[in-house]
């Protein structure tokens, strides 16, 4: 499972999903976190239709988006999509 987080560096609602996520991968073992600044691929936040930093996509094993969050989510949101990815 994978927590990605789109984000821009001057999104000061990144440095608060940053956290979250960081919380998450503390609390759902084999999880990984990637981050993805929009601003060096915008192709590939163009082809996912990524509209404001920060958003998060969590994907399954298979790479299958199962949740998305606009803006930050909390660590209940973050949760609830990991238990749905397993």
């Amino acid at each position: 499972m994978e927590f990605t987080l789109y984000s821009s560096s001057f999104c000061e609602p990144c440095m608060q999903t940053r956290a979250v996520l960081a919380e998450a991968k503390r609390l759902v073992p084999g999880a990984t976190v990637r981050e993805i600044d929009v601003a060096g691929a915008p192709e590939q936040a163009e082809a996912l239709r990524i509209r404001n930093t920060p958003t998060v996509i969590i994907s399954n094993g298979d790479g299958t988006e199962v949740f998305r969050a606009a803006g930050v989510p909390t660590l209940a949101q973050v949760l609830v999509a990991a238990a749905k990815a397993l």
